[in-house]
């Protein structure tokens, strides 16, 4: 792509007392891009996905979101932003609705538009029918799509999903891959999804392999499948991640 990133991420380096989560990961992602960031737990993903989100600032090393730093620049920055973290933030006790309408609030979304955005976001997610109920009530699976849809209000440039399928069964994670293809049909969103299911990002544009807070190698599924003289993704995601974790992985998705 010859358009300037949408996040660009160089050197990047992070630290936890002795313990080093990232070792100078370099990562860009273009307008339109759906990457996979797909490493086993403990790679570092989420350390990576908290510096790209402005949670953490890197001990080293610089991150750019549509060219800008978070330092100077964070409130347009997260106008700009959607974000499913691994962790449930939901307000439990109230309605979807409401808890629809109060994060589309933080983003200066109201009256007729902020209601055809939640109707929008929630038919995409399949969960139209559950507006009016407590999320309380609600499956952990299909609380799982509420925080996909809050993520989705504002028409994000970038979303950022970190292991978005928590909760939901084969078939759900599945039809969450094709909805989240409309959303970069539909919007033209840059997409970075964390995950340690092979499956989830076996259609992405790029794949960025990760494990021991270094990233492996970063390719097309074929680019990889080829580079590891596999059959198929998983087989290159073991056979490429296997010696910096330090044993075989027996099943990616674990």
């Amino acid at each position: 792509m010859t358009d300037a990133p949408i996040l660009q991420l160089v050197d990047v380096h992070k630290s936890y007392g002795r313990t080093e989560a990232l070792k100078g990961i370099s990562l860009d992602i273009g307008p339109s891009e759906v990457i996979g960031l797909l490493g086993p737990n403990g790679a570092g993903k989420s350390t990576l996905f908290q510096i790209a989100a402005g949670l953490f600032a890197p001990d080293a090393g610089e991150v750019k979101v549509f060219g800008l730093d978070y330092r100077h620049h964070s409130s347009a920055i997260l106008a700009r932003l959607g974000v499913v973290f691994q962790s449930r933030s939901l307000d439990l006790d109230m309605t979807v609705r409401a808890n629809l309408r109060f994060h589309g609030g933080l983003f200066g979304l109201w009256g007729k538009q902020l209601d055809a955005r939640i109707l929008e976001v929630t038919e995409l997610l399949e969960i139209a029918d559950l507006v009016k109920k407590p999320v309380r009530t609600l499956s952990g699976g299909n609380q799982r799509r509420v925080e996909i849809a809050r993520a989705l209000l504002n028409h994000p440039n970038l979303l950022l999903m970190d292991e978005p399928s928590v909760g939901l069964d084969a078939t759900t994670r599945r039809m969450l891959v094709q909805h989240m293809q409309v959303v970069r049909e539909r919007n033209g969103t840059s997409i970075l999804w964390a995950t340690h299911i092979v499956e989830e990002v076996e259609h992405a544009d790029r794949v960025v392999l990760i494990a021991a807070g270094q990233i492996v190698r970063v390719g097309t599924p074929a680019e990889l499948m080829t580079a590891a003289g596999a059959n198929d993704l998983t087989e290159a995601y073991i056979a490429l991640t296997s010696p910096l974790v330090g044993h075989p992985l027996q099943d990616p998705a674990a």
